[in-house]
């Protein structure tokens, strides 16, 4: 069993100022996905399944089928690409949207959109963030051991300290589990930075108080691992959402309220995967040069080919 990685790349970019799933960061022009799939496919993925927009769909293929061209699976075989659309009117016939909603309704729903496409456990990621090496390993792994699971979802936890931006502080959603490593809560904190004391800190998202924070606390950085089940929970989370939220501009269907909903009622239970690898991803243009400068050192480490993909 192969699984499928399935990127979130249907973000707009507008706090960026472009299209984040296509800025060329590595030292030939590597996207943030391209090291993603390459990882990926050294984990032992077979498949990937991008979520985009209509509007840069085409762009988006014919970018794939040029750089990807030739990439094999670990067994020999191609690697295989799939599109789907996440869209705002992509809900439940019965529900009738408020005109005035411009935005879709969130990475929850957007996972959704692949439910037709995705037939093996699976891993999600969002499209504009570094995951590491190890990260893919321990998800890859989780997933062939859960081929035949139902009920039984995973979350890839990054240590607080290594998620942390140069440039400020940060929002971390830290998580929090039991015994068993099963996930219980994930708790956003805000403002998540060295304060200048030298003391770990953030703003507790429910009291807003400025609280010291562990280092090696795990927070989520939106990787997930699912078996194929999760769709149909999800989907009746999502009608259920909607019937509340229908008429609303703003509000989302997050993949952390659908999980948190499912642990919850006792649906499903969520493991926590500790990975010990380094996150880092680009929300601003302020953050591109950082970026830039470490994909550089870690081509020239060896720890990536450079070029990423060569050409036959």
């Amino acid at each position: 069993m192969k699984p499928t990685l399935l990127v979130l790349a249907a973000g707009m970019g507008s706090r960026y100022g472009g299209l984040k799933q296509m800025d060329g960061l590595g030292p030939n022009g590597e996207t943030i996905i391209d090291y993603s799939i390459y990882d990926a496919v050294e984990a032992g993925f077979g498949k990937v399944v991008y979520i985009v927009r209509e509007y840069f769909r085409e762009q988006m293929e014919q970018t794939v089928k040029q750089k990807y061209s030739g990439v094999k699976c670990k067994d020999g075989s191609p690697l295989e690409f799939q599109f789907v659309t996440q869209e705002l009117n992509k809900i439940p016939q019965r529900f009738t949207l408020n005109p005035e909603r411009q935005k879709p309704w969130g990475t929850a729903h957007a996972v959704l959109m692949a439910a037709d496409v995705i037939d093996t456990p699976f891993v999600v990621i969002n499209g504009d963030d570094f995951y590491g090496k190890e990260s893919f390993a321990l998800a890859a792994g989780w997933c062939r051991e859960h081929e035949h699971s139902e009920g039984v979802y995973g979350i890839v936890g990054f240590e607080v300290d290594n998620t942390l931006s140069e440039s400020g502080g940060v929002s971390r959603g830290i998580c929090s589990y039991d015994q068993d490593k099963h996930l219980t809560d994930v708790v956003e904190h805000h403002n998540v930075m060295y304060d200048p004391d030298g003391v770990l800190r953030a703003d507790n998202s429910n009291t807003g108080e400025r609280v010291p924070v562990q280092a090696k606390d795990l927070c989520s950085m939106n990787m997930w691992c699912f078996t194929p089940d999760y769709f149909k929970k999800s989907a009746l989370l999502f009608e259920g959402f909607l019937e509340q939220n229908i008429q609303e501009l703003k509000k989302e269907f997050y993949i952390p309220y659908a999980v948190d909903c499912m642990i919850k009622s006792g649906e499903a239970a969520c493991d926590v995967l500790g990975t010990p690898a380094r996150w880092f991803g680009v929300t601003f243009k302020e953050d591109r040069p950082a970026v830039v400068a470490k994909f550089a050192q870690l081509a020239a480490d060896g720890v990536y080919p450079s070029p990423l993909y060569a050409k036959d």
